[in-house]
């Protein structure tokens, strides 16, 4: 059980809850805030604006009411390795674009696993029996155009976390929850915009916004220990820089804030429900501190080739969260390739740039995706139609 109390501990620290928040133990199933894919992960876990593959079900359901065709993704990526944890973490999508629903379906399936732990009495050493540890969840999503600019996206989404298979000491409950939550999302991506002093920009800047685990709060032991899931905002803008027959650049530039409130135990308020959270997590501190609690993130991407032919990618990004609420900085690289209907990216996370960042859980986290896709159909003007 040691094993599994350090996972606990430890998890939180990588999916950057603000630190008043890891001490009260105020969010549940941060799973569910892991960047999936590989190729937004090398840019710096950027998405919401862009969001032009199967993994917009994650960073932005509306992107997917701008894609044609059908396509599925894997992504695969070995978790905490440091740490010799035998944790891992998967995540398959998949979408088609349905003419007589006028939209795109989706959805996807979220595994992680905490790996088997060993049972052990509450003052004793002896091995009482073994027991697996995973979260999961199953989305399901629609996303259509409202006009040929605005596109919007929503997801349902079942979930269930099993931490331990029986409760500890005399508590009556186990380590197992299952709820839902919802995300919607928005996107407005132009195809004619005149930008003064530029010119022409259509179908080369896209801005979005996602609210994301919208849902109640779920318990483990009792409702009186209920926590809430991770309810989160993101705004989010891409921007085609070059495009030509073989050469594109696009940069992205995300902002996300997690709207959960904290327990406060010298009065015994318990956390806000979700529908409340996401006002008052706006205001429940100073002005300076809610603006230090968003997190940045930008990155660049360059692909070189010929849509439906083979094209490779190189990928950077930087990702910036203020040291009094969570403290992750780190800077991201990646390489992708295409190749007809088949891709494949690959995405690396660096700490060492930064202070003690060889002891950070997140330094040398790998991601790896493959992808494959049908019936798309180019788009050399601006962003492609599910890459």
């Amino acid at each position: 059980m040691k094993k599994l109390i350090f996972v606990m501990l430890i998890l939180p620290v990588f999916f950057g809850l603000r630190q008043d928040i890891i001490a009260q133990g105020e969010a549940a199933v941060v799973y569910l805030l892991i960047a999936p894919d590989a190729r937004a992960s090398g840019m710096g876990e950027t998405g919401t604006g862009l969001a032009d593959g199967s993994a917009a079900m994650f960073w932005n359901p509306a992107g997917l009411a701008f894609l044609d065709g059908m396509d599925f993704s894997f992504t695969h990526s070995p978790w905490l390795p440091q740490f010799h944890l035998d944790l891992s973490y998967e995540y398959a999508t998949f979408y088609t674009y349905l003419e007589e629903l006028s939209g795109t379906i989706s959805s996807s399936i979220t595994y992680f696993n905490y790996g088997e732990f060993n049972r052990t009495g509450e003052d004793s050493p002896e091995i009482l029996g073994v027991f697996r540890s995973y979260e999961a969840a199953l989305t399901l999503g629609y996303a259509t155009k409202l006009s040929s600019d605005w596109g919007l996206g929503l997801n349902f989404r079942l979930f269930h976390s099993r931490l331990a298979d029986k409760p500890t000491g005399a508590e009556k409950g186990e380590g197992v929850a299952t709820s839902v939550s919802f995300d919607i999302g928005g996107m407005w991506r132009p195809q004619e915009l005149d930008l003064p002093l530029i010119g022409e920009f259509g179908d080369r800047l896209s801005i979005g916004a996602n609210l994301s685990n919208i849902g109640p709060k779920i318990w483990y032991i009792d409702r009186a220990q209920a926590d809430p899931i991770p309810t989160n905002f993101r705004l989010g803008f891409a921007t085609r820089i070059i495009q030509d027959e073989f050469n594109s650049l696009t940069y992205t530039l995300d902002f996300s804030k997690l709207l959960v409130t904290k327990r406060d135990s010298a009065t015994g308020k318990q956390p806000d429900e979700f529908y409340e959270a996401i006002f008052t997590a706006w205001a429940d501190q100073s002005f300076g501190e809610e603006i230090r609690d968003i997190v940045t993130s930008m990155g660049l991407e360059y692909w070189y080739g010929t849509p439906g032919d083979f094209m490779f990618a190189l990928r950077a990004g930087f990702f910036y969260e203020d040291p009094s609420f969570g403290n992750r900085k780190f800077v991201t690289l990646g390489v992708g390739a295409r190749y007809d209907m088949y891709g494949v990216d690959f995405s690396y996370i660096t700490t060492d740039l930064f202070k003690d960042g060889e002891n950070h859980p997140l330094n040398n986290t790998l991601r790896f995706s493959v992808t494959v896709g049908w019936d798309k159909t180019p788009n050399p003007k601006g962003f492609p139609r599910g890459i």
